[in-house]
């Protein structure tokens, strides 16, 4: 799907990234991310709920547990995934690789990887590419950073806010990565976001917590949960006053800004969705309760049989009640529910709307980006996520994916 060319990006005091070449595959381009945290930073992260978490998910929740953190590395190109206790070993000898070339401890490193599940992390290109990275370290490489994470990505996924916060301006940058294997289960994907706000611990906490809540929580491309995902908040504390009240304007101005950040970035992994031709919202109001409107919302949006006539544009209403009817909402009643395309009820008091025309819903579901609103009138609840379609390129990206 089209994309408007990327906005600059502003710098992050006390943050900076370095993005060289590993060589992890074969390819010519920067796959080794390289970022240093200033002493004194805030670092929180949210990681992956599968059961099957990757080598650098464990070890880097264990080290961020011990606080204090000080760097990251991210590789491109090999997840070290279902690596058993090797792969536990080789993301310790790239944390203890990053320390020596910065001078910390192995355990202020946290690791992250992306790529192919089950092959063993080419240790060595890792290590040997290290200190060049190290030696490149730069406060305004975030576009850099953003291409050398991407594997199936199509474009890197760049986003950033600023606000003005007791006369500083107060920035938040982030990076992403992600295409397919998208499902939300906390993050489903790798992304980092910095601020040079000075915030407790605690808060930063609850903060990213709350930010992927709302954003990367909210997306499907394919309903599946990835082995590596991460998204990681860090606050430099470059702006020196601490915001530290949740009740103050400045918190609420930060958290605005950091949550807009989180969620440009989780709606750019949908629309470059491996494949994606449509980028959907999928709004359902009036339900019982939210978790009752969300289960419905990802019914519709990761049904093969919705997101294949999304890739049509075949407004096949059918699927969608079926979907619907599929959420398991209890004492559900099909006579109280309405479906709209934008603006075009298909759906009326459960059956097909008197005004509907096909040709008025296909011409919204032509266009690239739309909305299907489902209404239960049972309560007072609304939520919403973002999906895409499935196309023919979905399964030729993934059936050649290690080809």
């Amino acid at each position: 799907m089209a994309q408007s060319p990327p906005k600059l990006l502003p710098q992050i005091p006390g943050v900076r990234l370095s993005a060289v070449p590993a060589k992890i595959k074969n390819w010519q381009r920067d796959d080794l991310l390289l970022i240093e945290v200033a002493s004194g930073a805030s670092v929180s992260a949210t990681f992956t709920q599968n059961a099957f978490c990757a080598a650098p998910v464990l070890l880097a929740r264990k080290h961020i547990a011990g606080g204090n953190i000080r760097a990251l590395l991210i590789n491109a190109g090999n997840a070290n995934a279902a690596t058993g206790e090797r792969g536990l070993a080789d993301a310790h000898r790239c944390c203890e690789g990053v320390a020596q070339a910065l001078g910390i401890e192995s355990s202020q490193v946290l690791p992250f990887s992306t790529g192919v599940i089950g092959e063993h992390l080419p240790v060595q290109k890792i290590l040997d590419a290290i200190p060049t990275a190290a030696a490149q370290l730069q406060a305004d490489a975030w576009p850099a950073a953003a291409q050398a994470i991407m594997t199936t990505d199509t474009r890197p996924k760049t986003a950033s806010c600023s606000v003005d916060i007791a006369g500083e301006t107060i920035s938040v940058v982030g990076i992403a990565k992600g295409a397919g294997m998208i499902q939300p289960n906390m993050a489903t994907m790798l992304a980092y976001v910095a601020t040079d706000a000075a915030i407790p611990q605690p808060m930063l906490d609850e903060l990213v917590k709350e930010a992927v809540g709302a954003s990367f929580n909210r997306i499907s491309v394919d309903g599946d949960t990835s082995t590596n995902d991460a998204c990681v908040l860090i606050a430099s504390g470059a702006t020196g006053e601490v915001i530290g009240d949740r009740n103050s304007e400045a918190y609420w101005k930060l958290k605005a800004a950091i949550v807009d950040v989180h969620i440009q970035l989780a709606q750019a992994i949908v629309k470059d969705g491996e494949g994606a031709t449509k980028f959907v919202t999928v709004q359902v109001n009036n339900a019982a309760n939210s978790a009752e409107a969300l289960r419905m919302a990802f019914e519709i949006g990761e049904s093969p049989l919705v997101k294949t006539a999304l890739y049509a544009s075949d407004p096949n209403w059918g699927r969608l009640v079926m979907a619907i009817g599929n959420a398991g909402v209890e004492n559900l009643d099909p006579g109280k529910i309405s479906v709209f395309l934008d603006d075009v009820q298909i759906v009326d008091a459960g059956g097909r709307a008197d005004s509907y025309t096909e040709e008025a819903g296909q011409a919204v579901f032509e266009q690239p980006e739309f909305t299907i609103t489902v209404d239960l009138q049972r309560g007072n609840a609304c939520e919403h996520i973002w999906t895409c379609d499935f196309s023919h390129d979905y399964v030729t990206i993934n059936a050649e994916y290690r080809t």
